[in-house]
């Protein structure tokens, strides 16, 4: 293990139970994980904030609950088992955190010693490495296992990787979750240099991650935010920023671009507005989805879907180059952190409070 200095006991953030904040309690004194034969010990500096943290907290993510994202508990969850993002449930208690920054500082006993001291950030879907493409295998760090609002987390070694980079231990906690989910959306949607993409949600953590890497296919980007929010929301890079919901999306999107049609939409939102962007897509546009703040009950007319030729499709479970990807796109100086805020482990629930007011323009950041 290669364990030396390393106390036994670390100041932790450990969910123990569905609930609101105060589900979420601050443990001086909680025990420091132990890594496995194939895991390394992360001695954490940081860790991104993301939406699935709180909706895994709330329970948002079983069946029974239907209305948008606020991270409060529900009334309507109804304690059956698929109250987390892969519908199996939640161990309680659970560190949650998954976008992980730190030092290497112990390994395993079948781990080599060559990782120790390098500062890695993590790829968070834990899997099956004798089968790593098999997405009914995968789990998340901070859901079917500990992750990183503590001073320490362990995970396969196969799931971090050394950054040459510059940039803060905070903001390299920025890419992690945000940018792989971008990524991911993007190539499942196929998108190249000839597209036009409309970007809901545009000044979050996903938001600004889609903005960037969409524009680094060199693809048309239309990015939708509410006004107050355009001014940080334009640091991305887009080719045209909107209001949040234009009553007229068409005659927006013809003053902004010269064509009231995309041949992608990039939704993280859904909700009510659903139907507008749907209309938007051009006969073969793509729709490409991996959330639903706004709400996730949404109402399709199926003519639209197949008279236009329409393609769907949902992006959660990335393939592993996904995240050796982003780390050589952030090595390469392609892409920018979008730092909000950071907060320190005993004021976890005023950041978490942040985080669901929304009215912060990119990620913010939990460093103990």
């Amino acid at each position: 293990m290669n364990a030396s200095n390393i106390p036994t006991t670390m100041r932790a953030v450990v969910l123990k139970r569905h609930g609101g904040l105060d589900a979420l309690e601050f443990e001086a004194a909680w025990p420091v994980p132990q890594p496995g034969p194939q895991q390394v010990l992360i001695k954490v500096a940081a860790t991104g904030m993301n939406n699935t943290d709180v909706n895994t907290r709330a329970g948002w993510y079983s069946k029974s609950v239907t209305e948008a994202t606020t991270g409060e508990a529900y009334e309507s969850l109804d304690g059956t088992a698929d109250n987390t993002w892969g519908g199996d449930g939640i161990k309680f208690p659970r560190i949650q955190g998954a976008d992980v920054c730190g030092h290497v500082v112990a390994v395993g006993d079948e781990v080599g010693d060559d990782l120790i001291g390098k500062r890695v950030i993590t790829d968070n879907w834990l899997r099956n490495w004798d089968d790593p493409l098999n997405m009914h295998t995968t789990g998340y760090l901070g859901s079917e296992a500990d992750g990183g609002y503590a001073e320490y987390c362990v995970i396969d070694h196969r799931n971090v990787a050394a950054v040459d980079s510059s940039l803060s231990d905070a903001e390299l906690a920025t890419f992690s979750c945000s940018y792989s989910t971008a990524e991911g959306m993007l190539d499942k949607a196929g998108v190249g240099a000839d597209d036009a993409v409309l970007v809901t949600g545009a000044s979050g953590g996903v938001g600004g991650a889609l903005i960037q890497l969409a524009k680094r296919r060199g693809a048309t980007v239309v990015a939708l935010a509410a006004p107050s929010k355009h001014a940080d929301v334009a640091k991305m890079g887009p080719d045209a920023i909107l209001e949040r919901a234009p009553a007229d999306l068409k005659g927006a999107l013809r003053d902004a671009i010269g064509r009231d049609n995309v041949t992608v939409v990039a939704d993280i939102a859904a909700g009510d507005y659903f139907g507008t962007i749907i209309d938007a897509l051009e006969r073969g546009g793509r729709y490409v989805t991996s959330g639903a703040i706004a709400g996730p009950i949404v109402s399709l007319d199926v003519r639209t879907l197949y008279l236009m030729d329409l393609s769907f499709f949902g992006s959660t479970v990335n393939p592993p180059h996904t995240f050796r990807n982003l780390v050589s796109y952030i090595e390469a100086g392609e892409i920018k952190p979008m730092l909000a805020a950071t907060y320190a482990l005993e004021d976890f629930h005023k950041g978490q409070e942040a985080f669901i007011e929304k009215k912060h323009t990119g990620n913010i950041v939990v460093v103990p």
